[in-house]
């Protein structure tokens, strides 16, 4: 049992493996183990006395040697002095040997070597008339041959023929002569064709082998492998032709491509583990033969794979993916089984053993890459024990290795199962995109859009879609890695980002689109018992707070994606490193196959963008030699990756606070509603002046400033009621969300409230001056805001809205002003103004009305005639006209 244990090493190409299946507990007692051990033991002790011995030989060796090269030099330079001497000598031994020479003597000589070349002549006349003599009988021999059915000595007699066609070169019988050797040979292939079929059908492998020389003597060798293989693939061809499948549109199919495929793989691998005893037995270069049986079978499938796989994706649509990945996992599986099969085939240093040597029948045998495979083999094998000469005690698998790679590196038979894949895998990006708007259209339907739905919920259904979301998108990491290896990590990124920005545009748009529904029943919000008092009724605050949780949510949204995102990034580190370590060991390889990564090398997925997003997740990337990593400035590691989608987290984010923004504003919109037709701007009622019927005594009076109107006290009232509602909310964690979106924030309000903000670079919300380098993307981290900063964001931005829409919507909707008017309009502005001011808001365009409007009326009608026609403010000209200065 030990010896059984130790010898069993030779089976193992690690020593690791080997010693970890040998101490398994169900395999080995503690008894045995002590053996083992013991034996191990007395093992290394012999090794070690061996590498003694060795280096003592080897001492002697190196000690004999440097004895003998002082010698060696001595002998060189004797022989040279003797070589030297010799040559002076030869002269004149020439000499003598002429001058002792009659004339006689001469003449016989010159004799002898005439006849001599007329000898030769003769002889090879005789052969060329020999040679053409036979072929005068070439046609009527073989032709017996054929009909005595001894067709090696048929094929003898075209070997032997075919070896003097050489003689009929550049003259006129060698056309006809070699017009005749074909018809002759396609004789004999035709009388051997049936009978090599039945062989063939029937495994008669000694006939079949002397068949192949047979067809290796008369050169067709080619079509002997034509017939071997053809009849040899009729089982799996028929197999895959009469395939009844889903995809294939026949009514009565119950399977799919991708149930369908491992099932003829196992079928195909069954036939390859039958030829890989017969054909050592047939063939004498197994590897090449198995590997040409692989490629013609597949290419010989009628539909094709490539057009099947096509079919699959037509019929599934976008889960057309899914099937796509079960299929090429399925070759990959099929394709690392074949490989240990030709691991086993090369293993066989003779591959015509099984058999007697092959006879020597005078034909040549068809050229191949045998040659090659000598040379090369040659060459591997002193690598192989250069490099692990080391481990050439444990067993012979060093040598029987280098056999293997340098026939396996050889052979294509592994192109033909991947080529297939290959331009669906470089549309990998569409067909992800494509899947993943489908999965959004499934995620969506339900819920959502619901208009029974209570609002309160869609906020929770919020979050439960994300949650489905995001696990859609990690199946897109597995499912990327098993179909592409990393390469297609570029279409990976954009089919998310796009995925997860168009499902949180649905979301948007939602928001953006639906009209407010009434919560049944009563709002249970202590805030809104505080602050019965203000202009807000029960729908009011139902959206208020409606609008708040799709805010909160938002946030949630935002950590699920950046946590998403991080999964991403660290997914396509391993890419990157995988691909830093493809391009640093030539043994290393990104794909399970060498060819793959070939294929995959040669594609468009291999491109300088590939490469580009690796250098931006990955800084080892860039320092061993990436495509950017030249660049000066370089790429900052924590760029974000799902760029739309951080901006769409955002948008709907602002969306949700232009709907809060909306509900707090409602009110004060409401008493602006009718404000523009107020029948005060018309009015000439002047208590200022004093004017006679005929107007032509005007008497001037002292005049105190006019009170503003209701409307614009409400609105006041409104405004400053504001900070109380904010402090009361202030701390929601949902309104310190996002604050970079929110509208008409002033910037000074966002720079105060620190450099990131959610996970958001603030320099894209702030002018040009109040950027700073430091404000680069950071993953989200959701900083504790003061509540204060948040209630002044706010606050700022209502009411720099509420101004915006004063002076942008209500004003310019006055049809005039009369100069009453104008006074009153001044008043009411100046109030307003003051109000703004007191938050903190300084707004260009009521500060432009407020000044204009105080104008009167002489001296606006001045200052629109002095002027500038290309330069008039529209506010003034806007102005000019309502109080009629622009008539005459």
């Amino acid at each position: 049992m030990t010896e059984d244990i130790i010898s069993s090493v030779e089976n193992h190409d690690d020593l690791v493996a080997w010693l970890n299946d040998v101490i398994a507990v169900d395999k080995v007692s503690t008894q045995q183990l002590g053996e083992i051990d013991t034996l191990i033991s007395s093992l290394l002790t012999t090794l070690e006395v061996a590498c003694e011995d060795t280096s003592a030989q080897l001492e002697r060796i190196i000690d004999s040697t440097s004895r003998a090269v002082p010698r060696l030099v001595y002998d060189l330079h004797s022989m040279r002095d003797n070589a030297v001497a010799l040559q002076s000598t030869l002269p004149s031994l020439q000499n003598q040997s002429k001058a002792s020479t009659s004339e006689e003597t001469a003449a016989i000589l010159a004799e002898l070597r005439t006849l001599n070349l007329v000898k030769r002549n003769m002889e090879a006349a005789r052969e060329v008339l020999g040679e053409a003599e036979s072929w005068n009988s070439l046609e009527f021999e073989v032709t017996s041959f054929l009909a005595e059915r001894s067709y090696v000595r048929a094929a003898e007699r075209l070997s032997e023929a075919s070896k003097s066609m050489a003689v009929f070169q550049n003259t006129p019988e060698y056309d006809s002569r070699r017009t005749l050797m074909i018809n002759l040979q396609n004789q004999l292939e035709a009388s051997l064709s049936s009978a090599l079929i039945s062989a063939i059908s029937s495994h008669e492998l000694a006939v079949c082998k002397e068949y192949y020389h047979i067809f290796s003597n008369i050169q067709r060798e080619v079509e002997f492998r034509n017939y071997y293989h053809g009849a040899r693939r009729t089982e799996i061809v028929g197999l895959w032709q009469t395939a009844n499948l889903l995809e294939s549109g026949e009514s009565s199919a119950s399977r799919t491509m991708s149930s369908f495929l491992p099932e003829f793989y196992d079928s195909f691998l069954s036939l390859l583990e039958t030829e890989r005893l017969s054909i050592p037995q047939v063939f004498p270069d197994p590897p090449s033969t198995l590997s040409q049986f692989i490629t013609s079978t597949m290419s010989n499938l009628q539909p094709n794979v490539a057009h099947r796989l096509s079919s699959t994706l037509s019929y599934h649509g976008a889960a057309g993916l899914q099937e796509l990945v079960a299929c090429f996992k399925a070759t990959e599986h099929f394709v690392s089984r074949v490989e240990n099969l030709f691991e086993k085939i090369s293993f066989s240093s003779n591959p015509w053993s099984p058999l007697e040597s092959p006879p020597s029948l005078g034909g040549p045998v068809s050229p191949g890459p045998t040659p090659t495979h000598s040379r090369r083999r040659s060459l591997r094998m002193s690598i192989s024990w250069r490099s692990g000469g080391h481990r050439a005690s444990l067993s012979g698998l060093n040598v029987l290795k280098g056999k293997q790679d340098v026939i396996l590196d050889d052979l294509d038979w592994d192109q033909e199962l991947f080529q297939p894949f290959l331009p669906f895998q470089v549309d990998y990006g569409s067909l992800e995109k494509r899947f993943l708007q489908d999965a959004l259209q499934r995620l969506l339907v339900v819920g959502q859009h619901n208009s029974q739905a209570p609002k309160m919920d869609q906020s929770r259904l919020l979050r439960e879609k994300m949650v489905d979301a995001v696990q859609v998108a990690d199946a897109c990491l597995t499912r990327s890695g098993s179909l592409t290896y990393g390469y297609g990590s570029v279409g990976l990124v954009q089919a998310l980002d796009f995925f997860f920005s168009s499902f949180m545009a649905s979301w948007t748009k939602q928001v953006e689109l639906e009209p407010a529904t009434v919560l049944t029943g009563t709002v249970g919000s202590s805030s809104g018992q505080d602050l019965l008092d203000l202009d807000y009724t029960a729908r009011d605050w139902a959206d208020f707070q409606h609008s708040v949780h799709l805010l909160e949510s938002s946030r949630a949204v935002l950590e699920r994606l950046s946590a998403f995102e991080g999964r991403l990034r660290t997914t396509l580190i391993r890419f990157s490193a995988q691909f830093r370590a493809a391009r640093q060991d030539s043994s290393s390889t990104v794909t399970s196959s060498r060819r793959l990564d070939q294929l995959f090398e040669q594609s468009v997925l291999n491109s300088i963008d590939l490469q580009t997003l690796f250098d931006a997740v990955d800084p080892d990337s860039r320092e061993h030699g990436g495509a950017t990593s030249n660049k000066p400035s370089g790429v900052d590691p924590i760029t974000p990756l799902l760029v739309e989608a951080l901006e769409g987290v955002h948008k709907f984010a602002k969306s949700c606070q232009k709907s809060v923004q909306k509900t707090l504003l409602s009110p004060l919109r409401n008493h602006l509603s009718a404000y523009a037709s107020l029948a005060a701007w018309t009015s000439n009622d002047d208590k200022g002046s004093r004017q006679g019927a005929s107007g032509q005594y005007d008497l001037q009076v002292p005049t105190f400033s006019l009170s503003p109107t209701d409307t614009i006290q409400r609105v006041a009232d409104g405004l400053l009621n504001l900070p109380r509602l904010l402090e009361v909310y202030g701390e929601d964690n949902a309104l310190a969300f996002s604050l970079h979106t929110l509208p008409s924030l002033d910037p000074q309000i966002l720079a105060s409230l620190g450099a990131h903000v959610d996970g958001v670079s603030t320099e894209r919300a702030l002018p040009g001056h109040l950027r700073r380098p430091s404000l680069a993307y950071k993953p989200a981290s959701h900083p504790s805001l003061d509540p204060e900063l948040v209630a002044s964001a706010w606050l700022s931005s209502l009411s720099h809205s509420i101004v915006t829409h004063l002076t942008s919507e209500v004003l310019p909707s006055i049809p005039s002003l009369s100069p009453h008017g104008a006074g009153q309009l001044s008043s009411d502005l100046s109030y307003i103004s003051n109000i703004a001011s007191a938050m903190a808001v300084n707004h260009e365009s009521l500060e432009k009305w407020k000044q204009f409007t105080a104008l009167a009326d002489a001296e606006g009608r001045k200052t629109w005639a002095e002027r500038d026609s290309g330069a008039t403010d529209p506010i003034f000209g806007e102005i000019a006209r309502k109080r009629g200065w622009t008539v005459g």
